[in-house]
Parts: C-alpha cells; structure tokens; sequence
C-alpha cells in the first residue's frame, strides 16, 4: 500500500471530489500543502469552496484527467472498473488508493485521533464533541458527514493533535481507520447489499474494536445486546455509556421541555456529575450526549466547556431540521433512513407541539426495503398517518422484487392511515389538501425527500 509522507506535499486526484467525506479529506490536504485536482459530474457549493481554496476541478470523468503529473489518486466506493478514469489510473501504473485508506493515513498523523462508530447517530455525535472541543480550545480537525453550521460546512482544519471523523461501517470502510479513541454508538442490521446478517455486521464492529492498542480507549453503548462480545479480551480502556444504571457514564431525571429537548442528571460511576442541557430533541440524543461526555472527559475537557458545548450544539443540517411553516402547519426534515432511528425520530416527534403527525418518507435502497419492511412499518405506526414515495435507489438498480406500495400495505395491516404517491408534486398537493392548522409534518428519508418540504414553504 502506498504510504504518503505528510512533510512531503504530492500532487494528489480526487475521483467524486464533491462527495461530503471526499471534499472534507481534499480540504485538509490543501491546508498541508498538497497540489489538489479532482474530477466530479457537477459543481456544487462544495466543490466552488474547493476551488476557492486552491484546488483544480474538472467536471467530467474522462481518461484525459489522469495526467502523468499526478503522483497519487483517490476514489470512491461510487466509482466502478468501467470508469474512464480509474482505467486510465490503472494503465498509467499510478498509485491509488480508496478514500477510508487516506482518511486512516490522515488519522495516523494525530496524537489523538477519535473516530466515532455506529449503525445510528454518527453524525450527530461527532457534530456534539465537536463543538464540546471547540468549546474546550482543543482546536481540532473535524470530518463529519453533514452540514454542521458551526462549522459552515463538513470540515474545519485545526492546528492541534486533535481529529475527529465519523467511521462508517460500509464496505469495512473503518476498519482501514487508526483511531486512540473509539466510540461504538450501536450495532444494527443494515447495510444488507454488503453484509451477509446481523452477525456479519457485529464482526466488523469487533474487528473495528481489535483495532485499538494498550493506549487506546473504547467508548461503548453498554446496552449493545452481548456486549462482551465487542469488549472481551481488549488490551484498552473500556468505558459505557447509557440510559441504564449500570453503565459508566448515565442519565437520570430526564425531562423535554416544549421544544422537546432534553434535559437530565449526569451520573458518572453511580454519583451524580452535574445536570446537563440539550438543544436538541428526543430520547436519543439524550443517549448521544453521554456518548460525547465520556470521550471530552479522556480529552480533559472541563465541565463547564462540555455543558456549554451540548448546549450550544442545535443539530446538523436533516437530523430533526426545523424547516418552516406554511399555512400554521410545522415542516421538519429528517435523515432517519432505517427503523432504528425512523422509531428515534417519531418517539422525539411526540414530544413536539403537534396536533396530528404526518410522516412522508422516501425508503432508502430497494435491499434495505425489503430486507427490513416490518419493522419499517412497525415505526412508522408511531406517525398519525404516512405518506410514501417511491423507493430512492442510489446505488442499487430495481430488480422489481419490491415497491412503497409494499410498506403501504404493511401499514395499512396496522391500520395505520397511509397513501402512496409516484411523485413529488402529487405528494405536496395532498399534504395541502389534507394537513390542518397545527400538524407537524415530517419529510424524512436519506434521499432527495427533502425537496417535498422545501417546495411547499414556497
């Protein structure tokens, strides 16, 4: 494996530049030094900042991009053997590499290098210790796969031993990842096109924990069902974290104010800590905050700073996003793509100023649908009524073998109120036909669902 020598600036090709995680790595490169191309099929806000920073983007993927000049190439999970361009990298013998093994070369150059794990919440969690080390003066290096508006992006580039990522299990992506400290937020079925079952994904989650040294610190949800499983035998700390009280670091006397945020006594080692102060909704998160305080508590961050950092923190861009209201009915927008955090998100919904609970959701790959379609329809019951879309395929094609008139018919076996309609505009039409003064509407998928909200505040 090619190895690069961060004092030692390379030109260096991004294939899918305007990708969240990929701009993210190409914009720490560009403040070490690194001479930065790329190649993307459209420009986008991310790529413009790119570009304004330094780096050279085309906006095709051809074999001409690949010029004898680059000394290393970088590509996505997206990009396929057909491509033009990797064709050309593996012609010209030019070395190359996927984006989680830069990601981890990167991490190595950290003392303290946090790399955030889990099915659900990831975003979320390493936008809250983010801001907790921002808050703290840690000045740290963050890569979080959202808009974080603290940030006025996905990455910001400090000049401290502090990283923080998010590690996405995906094609064992994080197991290429050098973290001192881990946090495991979960462990659920998903990712079906890749894994073979449940117990495919908790072994990569516990080769993930292997990965860490006598040094090394695993933070850990210790109501992960068999947790021995992830922590026996490890030469590292082992810290847990959760809503029970057998756990390291827990909540107690949680509260939701109007807004549905959350408020609760910190218990740390069975005494209580402090009380703690949430801008951000539901039980959940409540659950991510714990996880947060346990690792700014490795990094010696103070109290106050960690408190003020939570309380600062109001959510990243499709987790819970207040969007507007239009005709006194309340849009929210959500990411909320598998029922583990479909159920999250509702249970936190109830606690919002509502009348009835109108979920539009948008399934999210035709083999995460099918694989998991009852207990899709199990959470989505906890909306008053539901409105699907059709199934947003992303990287997979239609094979025909299900549809969201499938999930419709699930739910309509609950006896849950549910239409389906094969586009937007219709979508918006009978949400305007239909909602009342006082419902809260929720689009919510990891698609482009997100539209449906946007245009009816329009």
């Amino acid at each position: 494996m090619y190895k690069i020598d961060f004092n030692r600036p390379i030109k260096i090709h991004f294939m899918g530049i305007g990708g969240i995680s990929m701009s993210g790595l190409a914009e720490v490169l560009l403040e070490r030094g690194f001479t930065i191309t790329g190649s993307d099929m459209k420009s986008s806000p991310i790529t413009e900042k790119l570009e304004s920073h330094g780096a050279s983007i085309i906006y095709s993927q051809t074999a001409d991009n690949i010029t004898d000049d680059i000394d290393l190439v970088v590509y996505t999970a997206a990009i396929h053997p057909d491509n033009p361009e990797y064709q050309a990298v593996i012609a010209k013998n030019i070395p190359h590499m996927d984006r989680a093994e830069l990601l981890g070369q990167i991490m190595s150059n950290y003392k303290n290098s946090i790399a955030v794990s889990g099915t659900h919440g990831k975003t979320t969690t390493t936008s809250m210790l983010s801001l907790i080390m921002l808050e703290g003066n840690c000045d740290p290096t963050i890569s979080v796969g959202g808009i974080l508006k603290d940030i006025d992006g996905n990455i910001r580039v400090g000049r401290s031993q502090n990283f923080i990522t998010e590690a996405c299990e995906y094609t064992n992506s994080f197991l290429k990842f050098n973290p001192r400290i881990e946090l495991i937020l979960n462990v659920d079925a998903d990712h079906l096109d890749f894994f073979k079952d449940l117990d495919d994904i908790r072994r990569s989650f516990r080769l993930f924990s292997e990965k860490l040294d006598k040094d090394g610190v695993l933070i850990i949800n210790g109501n992960i069902d068999h947790l021995d499983y992830f922590t026996e035998n490890l030469p590292c700390k082992i810290i847990t974290y959760g809503l029970e009280s057998s756990n390291t670091y827990t909540a107690k006397n949680i509260l939701f104010n109007e807004s549905a945020c959350g408020s609760y006594d910190l218990y740390i080692d069975g005494k209580k800590a402090d009380h703690i102060e949430l801008s951000v909704t539901g039980l959940h998160n409540v659950s991510n905050s714990l996880a947060a305080i346990a690792a700014a508590q490795e990094l010696n961050i103070d109290m106050d700073k960690i408190k003020s950092g939570l309380l600062k923190f109001k959510g990243t861009d499709r987790r819970f996003e207040y969007k507007g209201v239009v005709n006194d009915i309340t849009i929210i927008d959500d990411y909320a793509h598998h029922p583990t955090e479909i159920e999250a998100t509702l249970t936190a919904a109830a606690n919002y100023p509502h009348r009835k609970i109108w979920c539009v959701f948008q399934p999210h790959t035709y083999t995460r649908t099918k694989a998991l379609l009852n207990d899709f329809a199990k959470a989505l019951s906890l909306a008053d009524h539901v409105v699907l879309a059709d199934i947003y395929a992303a990287r997979e094609a239609d094979t025909g073998e299900i549809h969201s008139r499938d999930l419709q018919a699930k739910l309509q076996e609950l006896n849950i109120a549910a239409d389906y309609f094969p586009s937007f505009a219709e979508i918006e039409q009978f949400l305007l036909d239909n909602c009342s003064a006082g419902d809260l509407v929720i689009t919510m998928g990891a698609g482009d669902i997100v539209n449906v909200g946007e245009d009816l505040l329009k």
